[in-house]
């Protein structure tokens, strides 16, 4: 039997209870053992549906568990931080959800957490552990596409719900930080090399203010990203990454199903019609399961967490970067 690590979960969000949990419970290197929610009985309704042997009406309860290795953190953007440290100075390794902080400064602040508390903290882009993003970059590195200089994204939903956290923008919500943070991760991943200047164009809503429609230019070394991303159109998510001699498309990029295979397209170029399009299926997988264990796994052997806190801040340097482009009309530097 493996020697699975013992995981706590901070509240009761969506992406918790619905995706994160039912995920890693599949997983073979992680046991979810607590739930905790500032209101008891949602604790315990979340337990009792998940199958989750201990509730708490508190985080700090939670974090007062000597049983509990780690915790899963998928509070409101604004929460991210201060609850990573306590849970850190508590002992505990953390799994933070997407963006880890309000902004690159604020992520900075972690590097000397982990190093004085001796945890592992880590961003939870389940994106950058897919195999069918593992199977992108390789494809790419492969030379079959040529050599990568253009990279694509687009990635929206529609909400315009007041009381929803990504409405709030004291609370880290907007596109930006909630989604446009995908684009810019996996173009990073991929690209294997971090943007030299950025240039971003933000639409902001009239009442909510939150960016709503954003779009930017990641200059790159080797080539350039564009993406847009958008908190109030229709439901999209695509990333296309062009070489010199063909294309490879990632068909579900993000929200990749747990229920049936994902699927990536490599394009030679011969056939505007798609003639030259081959499919390649990634056999069906849970992106949550694979996050948990991956993480887990470097619990156990002593690694590094699978996306780290350096890269969360270079990530967020990048959002930074966009956000002050928008403001001055300039290119700005990460």
């Amino acid at each position: 039997m493996p020697n699975k690590v013992r995981w706590g979960v901070l509240g009761v969000a969506r992406i918790a209870t619905r995706k994160v949990i039912p995920g890693m419970q599949q997983g073979e290197l992680c046991e979810i053992s607590a739930i905790a929610s500032r209101d008891l009985q949602k604790a315990q309704a979340a337990a009792s549906e998940l199958g989750i042997p201990k509730a708490y009406g508190s985080y700090e309860e939670l974090l007062l568990d000597p049983e509990i290795e780690a915790v899963y953190n998928p509070l409101p953007n604004q929460l991210h931080v201060p609850w990573t440290i306590k849970a850190a100075e508590a002992g505990k390794h953390v799994l933070c959800e997407k963006p880890l902080s309000l902004n690159a400064d604020e992520a900075q602040t972690l590097l000397s957490v982990q190093e004085r508390t001796g945890v592992k903290i880590g961003e939870a882009f389940m994106v950058r552990t897919h195999p069918q993003w593992l199977r992108t970059r390789e494809i790419i590195e492969s030379g079959r596409i040529g050599t990568l200089r253009s990279v694509m994204g687009f990635f929206s939903y529609f909400n315009r719900d007041k009381a929803n956290i990504r409405n709030v923008l004291e609370w880290g919500g907007g596109g930006l930080m909630d989604i446009g943070c995908y684009p810019i991760t996996t173009s990073r991943f991929i690209f294997r090399e971090e943007p030299r200047r950025v240039m971003g164009l933000i639409e902001r809503d009239p009442e909510m203010k939150i960016d709503r429609l954003t779009s930017a230019i990641l200059d790159f070394p080797s080539g350039q990203s564009i993406f847009t991303c958008s908190t109030q159109l229709v439901p999209y998510q695509r990333m296309q990454f062009f070489g010199t001699q063909g294309r490879v498309d990632v068909e579900i990029p993000f929200n990749a199903p747990n229920d049936r295979p994902c699927r990536i397209f490599i394009d030679d170029g011969s056939d505007l019609f798609g003639g030259g399009i081959r499919t390649e299926e990634l056999a069906t997988c849970d992106q949550y399961a694979i996050q948990g264990d991956e993480f887990s796994r470097e619990i156990r052997d002593g690694g590094d967490a699978p996306v780290s806190v350096e890269d969360a801040i270079t990530n967020m340097s990048v959002i930074d970067a966009i956000f002050r482009s928008a403001e001055s009309g300039k290119w700005e530097k990460p």
